[in-house]
């Protein structure tokens, strides 16, 4: 007979023994950081965004989630059948009462290893010196030319030439075509370099291709590409895939586009703020011009001021002038002068002929003079009986001394 434990085992309910199992996976740190490679099956994405699949092997399943914030960054989505490389996290799905995948990278089988080659090249040619920002060149503000290399048929190609027409109608575009994907894509890729540089010296060359994975865009990884960049005499643009996308191309050209529209946007100037530009400027300039004509009109009559009041007829006028002043001045003076001489002279007329013996004779007064013609000033001067002439105003006339009063 079978004995009863003297203590009963602790009971958990399904959600404490969930909770349990998943705390068991969140405390494993390996599980929480995890490379995991399968065939996808049962591929979904819902309106959600989200993506559900399973990753299966020959005799294994393994049920994922990848929610939508990660699966916009994916380049190319992913298919049943797809063998691929997954990263993510380890965790119990409490309402399933499963344990699954929590995605956040997803890449093809083999991209791994391409990743690390990757990374392996960067560091090499870094630190050669091929990245340095001091061997950046500056990017022609006005190219003339431009050099594009790129596939053909490529829809790159229809987006540059597009962008150029529409910014900068002016440039002249030289086209090296070349395969930009594929074993043959990085020989040609430099041989279209060698070729610009030395046939057309372009003032920029721009390289180009559509977005893809990492596969699609090896080419602008292989080392070749990368030192003929870096040796390239004109400066470069590159602009491969997406904006997420990077490749060592786009370390070693002079500036880096995220898009092919990009790169030709960044190497022309736009049409619209050129015209806007130019008629900022012809403003500017008739502004300025208005303004000289102005100050050269003043200079013009200031100096044509300056010649009148040196130029000799002006003096000529102004000497004509002040001779008429002294002239007129010199009248007035000896005019003045007569008039002040005649008052002198009618004045001692005056008292000259206040003093003429005339003058007094009309006063009633005589001059009487002897015989001998002496003028009689005292009564002894003549003898009774002396002949005298008596003048008087108007003539004279005889008379005979007689006995005076006294006698």
């Amino acid at each position: 007979m079978q004995q009863l434990p003297l203590f009963e085992p602790a009971r958990w309910s399904v959600t404490e023994l969930t909770r349990y199992i998943r705390s068991l996976f969140e405390e494993d740190a390996q599980l929480q950081d995890i490379w995991v490679q399968g065939e996808i099956s049962n591929f979904s994405r819902p309106s959600s965004g989200h993506l559900y699949f399973t990753l299966k092997d020959s005799t294994s399943s393994l049920r994922c989630v990848m929610w939508r914030s990660q699966a916009a960054r994916l380049k190319i989505m992913p298919r049943d059948g797809d063998a691929v490389e997954v990263h993510g996290s380890l965790n119990v799905y409490e309402a399933g009462g499963q344990y699954q995948l929590y995605a956040d990278i997803l890449r093809p089988v083999g991209q791994g290893a391409l990743y690390a080659e990757f990374l392996r090249l960067k560091a090499l040619l870094e630190a050669e010196g091929l990245f340095d920002p001091e061997r950046k060149r500056p990017i022609p503000a006005w190219p003339h030319v431009i050099g594009v290399i790129t596939s053909p048929t490529g829809a790159a190609l229809r987006d540059i030439l597009n962008t150029l027409r529409r910014r900068y109608p002016v440039v002249r575009v030289v086209i090296a075509p070349t395969a930009v994907q594929g074993d043959e894509a990085p020989a040609g890729i430099v041989q279209a370099l060698l070729s610009l540089a030395a046939r057309v010296h372009p003032d920029v060359i721009l390289l180009a291709r559509g977005g893809g994975s990492i596969e699609d865009l090896w080419a602008f990884n292989d080392e070749r590409v990368v030192r003929a960049i870096a040796a390239s005499p004109i400066p470069i643009i590159s602009g491969v895939g997406h904006e997420t996308d990077f490749t060592l191309a786009d370390f070693a050209a002079d500036l880096r586009a995220p898009t092919p529209t990009a790169a030709a946007e960044l190497a022309t100037p736009n049409r619209t703020d050129l015209l806007a530009g130019l008629a900022d400027l012809q403003n500017q300039l008739q502004r300025n011009l208005q303004m000289n004509l102005a100050d050269w009109r003043w200079q013009l009559s200031h100096t044509r001021s300056r010649l009148a009041s040196l130029s000799p007829q002006a003096q000529v006028r102004t000497d004509r002038q002040r001779i008429d002043n002294l002239a007129l001045r010199t009248g007035q003076a000896i005019t003045h002068s007569l008039q002040l001489r005649r008052a002198a002279l009618s004045s001692q007329e005056h008292r000259l002929g206040a003093l003429h013996p005339l003058a007094v004779l009309q006063r009633g007064y005589a001059v009487v003079t002897r015989a001998d013609g002496q003028i009689v000033r005292s009564v002894a001067q003549v003898q009774p009986g002396d002949p005298l002439t008596i003048q008087v105003s108007d003539g004279k006339f005889g008379a005979r001394a007689s006995h005076s009063d006294e006698e």
